[in-house]
């Protein structure tokens, strides 16, 4: 003779087996929780980590207090992605700032560039730092179509750096080229007359 499983029997089995699903959700929610924290944490130590290797670098050279009296060649708005060693485009360069990502302004004179940055550190590089100015599409880990950005070459102390913009408009980067290195007289070079171009914001 078979014997009928009781209702409330079956309604307690279900309640059960709903509880410890929840609680394996609940444990897997807390788990993704604390891996993602540990990645932070990793990501945040070897971040200071470069930036003590990196402690040697000189501090960043201010804007000159009468820099606003030069005549302006160009003005650029739009993106500061990052800084690396010169020609080694993954070798991040974080101390003093440069490693944070940003808007920025840039304004051009015989004197040096101007590197405004709203929420981080603003800098100046003097005209007889600057060596070169080229287009590329890929800096510290960041890729970009082909010419997507403007790669500014200076020197600091005694290192070599690679600075990454992008404009608002991207049209204006071989304008920029053209213009750094008319300065450093590095070749190829073109003629230019003071001009002013001013991106506007997405």
């Amino acid at each position: 003779m078979t014997t009928l499983t009781p209702l409330y029997q079956l309604a307690a089995e279900q309640k059960s087996a709903e509880v410890t699903d929840w609680a394996a959700r609940i444990a897997w929610v807390i788990g993704l929780f604390v891996f993602i924290g540990l990645v932070y944490w990793l990501m945040r130590q070897g971040w200071k980590w470069r930036a003590s290797l990196q402690s040697d670098l000189p501090e960043l050279p201010a804007t000159p207090e009468d820099f606003a009296d030069d005549a302006t060649l160009l003005t650029m708005e739009g993106r500061y992605h990052a800084s690396t060693t010169a020609g080694q485009w993954l070798d991040r360069i974080v101390a003093h700032g440069l490693g944070t990502r940003s808007r920025t302004e840039l304004t051009l004179t015989a004197r040096g560039l101007d590197v405004r940055r709203p929420g981080a550190a603003d800098f100046f590089i003097p005209a007889d730092a600057l060596r070169e100015a080229r287009l590329d599409q890929a800096l510290a880990g960041k890729v970009l179509p082909e010419g997507g950005l403007l790669i500014i070459t200076w020197a600091h102390g005694e290192t070599l750096i690679d600075s990454g913009f992008r404009s608002d408009r991207a049209a204006e980067h071989q304008a920029w080229v053209d213009a750094v290195n008319r300065i450093t007289g590095a070749p190829g070079a073109t003629e230019l007359t003071s001009t002013t171009t001013e991106g506007t914001a997405r």
